[in-house]
């Protein structure tokens, strides 16, 4: 039994995961039957150099599922050979962050243990995202659930996933998909849409300020079509605006409201509010992308425009067992909160 468990270092699914994962799989294939007995807890650990508790959680859910059965003093035994395995998935984001665990965490929970999972990230990089699809094609995946957002690069992707992935086996997260890649699923945000939206939707608040400021680095991950949103918003409702590419290009300034993507500046912008006598939510405001429980509580909460990213996660599982080629737009949503 021990060429079945497969623990991959590079993989972001918990080793106990991996564990149960394996076993899940040699059943789907036939490779065990019911009683067939399992590796003892001192031998994962030894061959696998993981701890008691890895090897031991990954059984207790395995025994809670009724999938295997202890028998005292003889070891581990497989009870129920009979498993509906819908899937082996490849998932890869793009970065761990506390909205991508949203996501893993909703998708996770929706398969269940009708599927298996291998987690990986490539950190924005399109080469390493590109070497670790390539590796995939040589372990046999029922799915690759992706999502594609890079600080460089990325051209060739279309051309790049077609060549190498089967369109009935793919599904992207968070973008949505161009004509040139037909027959794929996706859960996608129209991020033009999306912003634009939010912005008429919060326009009661923000008509006390004169001038709006997208905080939107160069050299960025997210999607141009969110400027475009909010250059189209400013224009049609006749607000002077900017886009600055870096916090320390900008200091905060009197009638302004500021719209943030990544949490690393609006720190910086806070900061820098708080060492000027601006009163945030009256001379200034604040707009931040991805709501977490902290911009709730802080400065009496943060205004937010966000995806539903639980139902991404969700509705990606659903795809992966049994929707086929569906492009599903995600809901977005918005909370006002002080800081406008």
């Amino acid at each position: 039994m021990l060429e079945f468990i497969e623990i991959k270092e590079e993989s972001k699914v918990p080793k106990y995961k991996q564990v149960t994962d394996s076993i899940l799989s040699a059943i789907g294939n036939k490779r065990v039957r019911a009683g067939d007995r399992l590796p003892s807890v001192n031998q994962l650990l030894i061959a696998f150099d993981i701890s008691r508790d890895t090897v031991v959680r990954a059984y207790d859910h395995l025994k809670k599922t009724g999938v295997i059965e202890s028998v005292p003093g003889k070891g581990y035994y497989i009870r129920n050979d009979q498993l509906e395995l819908k899937a082996r998935v490849f998932l890869l984001f793009n970065k761990l962050s506390a909205h991508k665990k949203i996501i893993y965490d909703a998708f996770s929970r929706k398969l269940g243990d009708r599927a298996t999972i291998d987690f990986f990230i490539y950190e924005n990089n399109y080469r390493h995202f590109k070497e670790l699809i390539l590796a995939a094609k040589n372990r046999d995946y029922s799915h690759f659930v992706i999502i594609c957002h890079f600080e460089e690069g990325g051209e060739d992707l279309c051309n790049f996933m077609k060549s190498e992935i089967p369109a009935e086996k793919l599904i992207v997260l968070d973008k949505r998909l161009p004509d040139e890649c037909p027959g794929a699923s996706a859960v996608f945000q129209d991020f033009e849409k999306d912003i634009y939206r939010a912005l008429v939707e919060l326009n009661p608040q923000l008509e006390k300020y004169r001038r709006l400021c997208l905080l939107m680095r160069e050299k960025t991950y997210h999607p141009v079509e969110i400027k475009k949103g909010f250059i189209r918003f400013c224009g049609e409702y006749a607000y002077e605006f900017t886009t600055v590419g870096a916090i320390g290009e900008e200091l905060p300034e009197a009638g302004t409201a500021y719209i943030n993507l990544k949490e690393d500046d609006l720190v910086a912008l806070i900061k820098q509010i708080k060492r000027s006598d601006l009163v945030i939510g009256q001379d200034v405001g604040i707009i931040s992308y991805n709501d977490t429980p902290l911009k709730e509580v802080l400065l009496d909460g943060i205004t937010v425009i966000s995806t539903d990213f639980e139902n991404l996660g969700a509705t990606a599982a659903e795809l992966v067992l049994g929707r086929k080629g569906e492009q599903i737009e995600n809901p977005f949503y918005v909370i006002a909160r002080s800081s406008l």
